[in-house]
Parts: structure tokens; C-alpha cells; sequence
């Protein structure tokens, strides 16, 4: 996770932490809609703002904004694949030009994390797991909207 994470920072620089986790959860979206395997083993939950990944989340805690380099002092780090790299280039291409705020309002829209947050108040807490089967199914669908998956 972290590695993906330390390669968007690559090719983004210096960006909110939000904007941060979007970009990683829509690049394991592509994943589960080319390959049908996530990016890596760890899930996103349905927070307040959008997907999250507590384990990026324990990387970058206490911190707004972050950068290249940054994270790989607090993990072990390798670089991603060739074809994980193809994916999140992908997606930074296609997404990296919105804002943390505007990713999560892009989330919220969307069925994967609306259906994980159902029961819960705007502002709950809430830590449900974003089913794999609900990200591939709702991103591979024709009728979804995100510019990412338009193409797929």
C-alpha cells in the first residue's frame, strides 16, 4: 500500500492526504476492474471523507499534506510492478488534476462507499470495509459516471 501510495507522490508531489487516499483507492478500483485483484491486501473503509486505508492513514497521521520520500522513512517500501505502475499512471492522469474535496465528493456519489456507510449519519464514524466485490462491480458497470472507468 505504502508503495503505491509513495509512487502517486512521485508523479503528484506535495498533496493533501485526502487527495492522497482517493488517488490510491480509485487506482485499486482499476485494478479490480482490469485484473480482478486488487493493488494490495489491504481494504479501505468508509470514513467521514471518503475511502480510507488505515494502514496509509497510520503513515501519514498528524499530517495535512505530504510528499515523495515522506512516507518511505516510516516503512519498508519496493516499487510497484510495471503493470501497478500502468494503473496508478492511470489514474493520476485521469483524476490527478481534481482536489482532495472534489475526490471525495466524487466518492460520496458513488454506490461502493454510500452502500458500506448505510446506517450511518453524515458525520458517524464509521470503519466498514468497501467490499472488493462492490468497488469491481460498480466501477465495471456502464453506467457509472467516474471519468477513470469510462474508457475500461
Amino acid at each position: 500500500m505504502v508503495d503505491a501510495a509513495e509512487y502517486v507522490l512521485s508523479r503528484t508531489g506535495y498533496v493533501s492526504t485526502m487527495k492522497l487516499q482517493k488517488l490510491v483507492f480509485y487506482a485499486d478500483a482499476l485494478s479490480l476492474v482490469r485484473t480482478s485483484r486488487p493493488l494490495f491486501p489491504e481494504d479501505f473503509q468508509a470514513w467521514v471523507n471518503g475511502p480510507v486505508c488505515p494502514e496509509l492513514f497510520r503513515a501519514h497521521r498528524g499530517r495535512f499534506i505530504v510528499g515523495p520520500g515522506e512516507l518511505r522513512a516510516q516503512t519498508d517500501v519496493s516499487l510497484p510492478s510495471v503493470e501497478e505502475r500502468s494503473l496508478l499512471d492511470q489514474t493520476v492522469a485521469k483524476l490527478g488534476h481534481l482536489d482532495g474535496e472534489q475526490l471525495s465528493s466524487l466518492t460520496h456519489s458513488e454506490r461502493p462507499w454510500r452502500d458500506a456507510r448505510s446506517g450511518c449519519g453524515v458525520e458517524d464514524r464509521c470503519s466498514a470495509v468497501i467490499s472488493p466485490d462492490s468497488i469491481r462491480g460498480y466501477y465495471s458497470s456502464p453506467c457509472c459516471p467516474n471519468p477513470l472507468f469510462s474508457a475500461t
